[in-house]
């Protein structure tokens, strides 16, 4: 009779002891979840941001998105001084932030939807989301108003973020080098060794023998 009690009670111990454990893994998702989301709306200065420079090419322009300092178009010549961009990229997802790096302004949708260039991109309407299509093109979405793209028209005026969606061509872009600007992918290109090569190796002569 002892028996059963004591097999009772270890198996009520043990479920005791899973369900705690269960409740402490559900807190750290949680609390984890939580941080993510404060993190990514409210960035502060110590986050590790990675900057790099390209240009954005609009598919309706044929074009490049260029900040003239409160004026923002789409179009700047390939390799012009006002669309070289400065894209700022937070730690956490695809959040972007878009600055011309001869005007210093950043690219900002305000509460009405539209584009402005602003010398402080601190805020929130100075964040952008980066949405990659299956065309090979980037479309860039308000990471203040949901579903509000930064897109242009075929005169490279910019679009109303609420008369705009992810379909439309008018907010496709295309990150492009600078002209002039040797490809990133350059120095990784490789040279095929042939016979012919090995040969021209051989007999070509060492400059620090006499």
């Amino acid at each position: 009779m002892s028996v059963l009690p004591s097999r009772f009670i270890y198996l009520c111990l043990h479920f005791l002891v899973l369900y705690f454990q269960l409740q402490e893994s559900q807190q750290t998702s949680a609390d984890f979840r939580f941080y993510i989301e404060n993190h990514t709306r409210n960035p502060d200065d110590l986050s590790r941001k990675q900057v790099r420079i390209y240009q954005l090419y609009s598919r309706t322009t044929g074009k490049h998105v260029q900040i003239l300092g409160k004026k923002v178009n789409a179009n700047g010549d390939d390799g012009g001084k006002y669309a070289l961009l400065v894209v700022e990229t937070e730690t956490f997802g695809s959040h972007i932030r878009i600055k011309g790096k001869e005007s210093e302004h950043y690219i900002c949708m305000n509460e009405k939807g539209k584009i402005v260039g602003r010398p402080d991109g601190r805020k929130q309407e100075c964040v952008f989301v980066e949405e990659f299509l299956e065309n090979n093109y980037t479309a860039l979405v308000s990471a203040k108003y949901k579903g509000w793209y930064l897109g242009f028209n075929r005169k490279g005026r910019p679009k109303k973020g609420s008369r705009t969606t992810q379909r439309q061509q008018e907010v496709h872009f295309m990150k492009r080098q600078p002209k002039g600007r040797p490809d990133p992918l350059e120095e990784f290109r490789f040279t095929t060794v042939t016979k012919r090569t090995r040969r021209a190796r051989r007999l070509k002569p060492n400059p620090k023998r006499n």
